[in-house]
Formats: structure tokens, sequence, C-alpha cells
């Protein structure tokens, strides 16, 4: 999951961060209700729904010492030239962005050194400060400056890139404050939540907002999850963390969105405390695995699975020998719950999974046709997957789907044309192959051809197709 680091530049998604804390703040959570209504036909009102404003000021001071500015230093060789601009001319700004007389390496060579800035807090009195990984990528040399102006050298004590996240070991400190982690399951859209970080080399800046929305997901890998707030985060706020009213982290700020404001993104604290034991003593997160390609299930897709509501993740294709495989779990089923944990879903099912450790045994629930059944995978080590099988052409014709079909070589039917949805999505393909069709193996395009024009044109059909080397599940309706 490459990122890049707010402290130099923006993207589409950018990486930013937030603050830290030590102990709790004064101040107590707002009430949770109000109510307003008639008696005897005046209006009357409960008390408010706020009794007081928060002590941000009481909060801040309990928790700022905890809070540390991160700059990392990393070198840049480049070609060697002169500072001139175009044309031979001087470059005026080259002293100021160090592009004048850097130091050579060997022949015309010059080595350029590169900062950026970045937020963290400390978690313990030994020294381990938490950050965002993307903050100590590639990095020469991590210095952190606390609260109080003490700097510290530090060394990357472990890095998890797809949880984005890192921990630091501060060289020589002693008699350090430290932030607790709360919860973050308990955090409440609406809450009012806290940010301390460096933005823009600033340091110990302090924003406050609400939490705007819970498990966001915003593309950055497997395990989006995000808190999103409109506490404002900015370049160089990246790693700090995202404090509610008992002064206890509940996030770690991490992006924002360029195109909006009041619109960021923070790791929930929960996920820092699944994977924070292993960055200290392993220095990396082993996660397990279950060995299955999974799809998201809209409303057609659930129909056509003779469910209620969209739920769960549909299992696509089971990798032959894995883990899923060997325990019985099978494509088509429906996974919705992990060790008695719903699966609402597709994209929380990896997350839950990634929780426990290699080796251990979880109990996967299964939705198959009509019959759930409980189901218990021995995990493996999480590894990098992606054998992807070749695939080449080889007369069915489906006019009510609007598709033509070919026998595929090696069974199955080939799609030579579709009249699918127009953005593509959750439709047929050219060059897709159909394995199944309602749970029927198709062989032919023949067979294929049979089980769509019998199809009852109230519910959709479910077909079990091959894209790219990989099975997925796609539902169609009738024209």
């Amino acid at each position: 999951m490459k990122k890049t680091l707010l402290a130099v530049q923006l993207a589409t998604v950018l990486i930013a961060g937030g603050a830290c804390h030590r102990g709790s703040a004064e101040a107590s959570p707002p009430n949770t209700a109000s109510v307003t209504g008639t008696k005897d036909g005046a209006p009357f009102a409960t008390p408010p729904v706020l009794s007081g404003t928060p002590d941000i000021a009481a909060l801040v001071a309990k928790v700022k010492p905890a809070v540390v500015s991160i700059t990392t230093t990393h070198q840049i060789k480049a070609r060697g030239r002169t500072a001139t601009g175009q044309g031979g001319a001087v470059d005026p700004f080259g002293e100021f962005f160090g592009r004048g007389d850097e130091p050579r390496n060997g022949g015309g060579d010059r080595v350029r050194k590169q900062q950026a800035l970045g937020s963290g807090f400390l978690v313990d009195n030994a020294g381990h400060v938490v950050t965002n990984a993307h903050v100590v990528e590639d990095a020469d040399s991590v210095k952190v400056r606390l609260a109080d102006d003490r700097e510290f050298a530090a060394k990357v004590k472990g890095r998890d890139e797809r949880l984005d996240l890192a921990v630091l070991e501060l060289q020589g400190a002693k008699d350090l404050p430290q932030a607790s982690l709360g919860s973050s399951e308990g955090l409440r859209v609406g809450e009012y939540v806290v940010a301390i970080g460096n933005p823009f080399g600033l340091g110990a800046t302090v924003t406050m907002g609400i939490v705007s929305a819970k498990s966001r997901s915003i593309g950055a890998g497997p395990y989006d999850d995000f808190i999103q707030t409109d506490a404002s985060i900015n370049p160089g706020n990246s790693g700090g963390p995202l404090f509610n009213l008992n002064g206890q982290v509940v996030g770690i700020n991490t992006a924002i969105n360029p195109n909006g404001q009041g619109i960021g993104f923070a790791i929930p604290s929960d996920a820092l405390k699944d994977v924070l034991q292993q960055l200290l003593t392993k220095g990396r997160v082993a996660r397990g695995r279950l060995g299955v390609v999974i799809q998201p299930v809209d409303e057609t897709m659930a129909k056509a699975l003779g469910m209620d509501r969209s739920r769960g993740a549909l299992v696509a294709d089971v990798e032959p020998g894995g883990p899923a495989d060997r325990a019985g779990v099978k494509s088509g089923d429906l996974i919705i719950g992990v060790d008695g944990t719903e699966v609402p879903h597709s994209q929380d099912l990896p997350r839950l999974i990634a929780r426990h450790a290699p080796g251990s045994q979880v109990s996967v629930k299964v939705r198959r046709e009509t019959a759930t059944r409980d189901i218990g995978v021995t995990l493996e080590a999480l590894k990098e997957e992606g054998a992807r099988a070749q695939m080449s052409d080889s007369e069915g014709r489906t006019p009510d789907f609007g598709l033509d079909l070919e026998d595929a070589p090696g069974g199955g039917a080939l799609v030579r044309r579709s009249a699918g949805n127009d953005d593509g999505s959750d439709a047929l393909r050219p060059g897709d192959v159909i394995v199944e069709a309602n749970h029927a193996p198709v062989r032919a395009a023949s067979e294929a051809a049979v089980v769509l024009k019998k199809a009852d044109a109230s519910k959709p059909v479910l077909l079990k197709v091959k894209r790219e080397g990989r099975m997925l599940f796609i539902a169609i309706s009738k024209a």
C-alpha cells in the first residue's frame, strides 16, 4: 500500500495525522438524549442534551505531554548540476529547496537530503512511540521532539504497512509521559474528539471536531475501517492520535480528502491494540488467512441467493488445499459470521480473520443455499496470493439476457457478447466463462442457454463465472 507523505505533498486521498494524551480529562461525555413535547397544550422541554461546555483546555493539559513531533530524513541521489533554472538562469529557490550545492556522491551525482514531518504519541514510559508507517518509510534517520522540547533520536521498532502503523523506540529516553488507549468500538457518531499534532511543522497544534462517521472505506487497503472526523488535520499530522473527551486515544489520524473540508480519517485504536504487542516484540505482524476469494453481496445478489437483505461475504473461489478448502468451505457459500461476530459486509471479513494468529482455529458461519452451518477452520499465515490461469477462446444465444455464448475450451460457456450494465459493474463481460448457473454445473454453451431460457423472470439467475483466472458470482435478470 503505497502512500504519499502528507508532510511532503497531497494526493487524491492524503496521509495526515493527529495527537496524543496522558491520563483522563476532567470533562465527561455529554448527555445522550433530549425530548420536547407539549403539556396541557403548552410547550415544555427536558434538560438540554449538552449540560455544559466541554473543558477542552483541561483535556489538552492532561494529554499534550504525550504528543510528539517527528522529523525524518532520507537521502535522494540525483544527477549533478548547478542551481540553475530553465535556459541557464540562476534558480532563485535553489538554496531554499536544497537544489543548490548539495554534497556530491562520487562522480557527477549529488546526494540531496529530504525531510518529512509527522506526529505520534507515547504508549509507555519506556520510550515507544506510535505513528504511521508512511511517516518513517525509507527514513535514514528519525528524530522525535517531545512537548517539553526534549529531542531524541529514534529507531523503527516495527512496521505494519497493511494498517499503516509503526512503533518507534526513543534512544536514551526515561521518565516519559504516556497516552492511554480507549475503545474505538465504543465511539458514537456525533461524539466530540480532539486532535493534537504537528501540521506543517508548527507542533502541538490542537483542533476539535466530532466523529462524522465510522467504518469508512477509502480504498487504502483490505483492512479499511476508518473513523471519519471533521477535526482539522493537515500534512504533518500523520500518526498523531485522536482523543475522546475522557483523554483516551481512540484513533490515529492518517488521511484527508483534499477535495473537501473537514473530511479526515483515523485508524481505530482497537486496530492498533490488535497488533501493538507484535510490533513491540517481533517488529512485524503475523496474520491468519482463510484462503478464499470473496465478493460483495448487493440487493440483486441477495435476492438471487434467497435472502431478504444484503449481508455477508460471498465465497467466489476457494484456494485448493487451503485452510477453507480443508475445512469444507465451498464456492458459493455465504460467510455471515466469524467466532460469533456478524459479517455485515464483505470488507469486514478480512479484518475479522486478520485479528487471529496463524495456527488458530476460528468458527466460520456460512449460509449454503438455504441451510446455515458453523465450520471450524485452522488458519494459515497470510501471504501474497495471485496465480492467474490462462484462458483462451475455443453456440448459444440467450436473447432474453442479451448474451451470445460459445463453448469454452476445458468446459463452460464463453461470453462473446454481453448487453450488461453500461458501467460494467455487476455484469457479464466478453471473455467471462460461465461454469455454473443456479448452482448447476455448466460444461458447454448449450447447457447455460437451457438454464437461462428456463429461468423465472421474477428472480435473478445466479452465475458462477471465471474472469481472468479468478472465480466470482454474478446475478443477472431477463431484459
